[in-house]
């Protein structure tokens, strides 16, 4: 993960290059689990126990029950095979399941359309334009905002009687 931190050409994925030491790598991983507004998963193939990437879920806000998605896949062997988008997918199961979630977004740069068409695969959708957001190798790049909202529940017909306030027993006849 220290490696591809520092990999110049998948920070370019998604943001500007700026290298990390590793002591403050390592003080990272070791905040794990300790912020409440943040959930890291790793991301392995089945049967494997190397991680092959990460998705993180930041600023949870259980106000506004939104929060955005982070996804990193390390090794550009790894990219295009389709763990990405579906390790996203899990993480949005994981956002409506556990944390109640309504508006999980993320942002990407305007020149990454693989990356996009991941993302739209598991249902987000386009909603804004930062125009020249980030410095990216010397020149200025758009992100692109993208959202996906909980889908609408189907209302259910009640499944018991309703309730009826009770009342006192009336006294028996005499």
């Amino acid at each position: 993960m220290f490696c591809w931190a520092n990999d110049v050409a998948a920070a370019r994925l998604n943001l500007g290059y700026r290298p990390i030491d590793f002591l403050a790598h390592k003080e990272r991983c070791e905040s794990f689990g300790k912020d409440q507004t943040r959930v890291n998963f790793a991301i392995r193939k089945l049967g494997d126990t190397t991680i092959v990437g990460l998705v993180e879920i930041m600023n949870i806000s259980p106000v506004h029950r939104s929060a955005e998605i982070g996804i990193r896949i390390g090794d550009e062997a790894n990219r295009g095979g389709g763990y990405g988008k579906e390790a996203l997918g899990l993480a949005l199961d994981f956002c409506r399941n556990h944390l109640n979630l309504n508006h999980p977004q993320l942002i990407v740069l305007s020149n990454n359309a693989r990356a996009m068409r991941a993302y739209k695969a598991v249902g987000f959708r386009r909603e804004g334009l930062l125009r020249k957001a980030v410095f990216v190798d010397g020149a200025w790049a758009d992100f692109i905002v993208m959202a996906v909202l909980r889908p609408a529940q189907t209302k259910r017909g009640p499944t018991v009687a309703p309730l009826v306030p009770t009342r006192e027993a009336e006294p028996a006849a005499a």
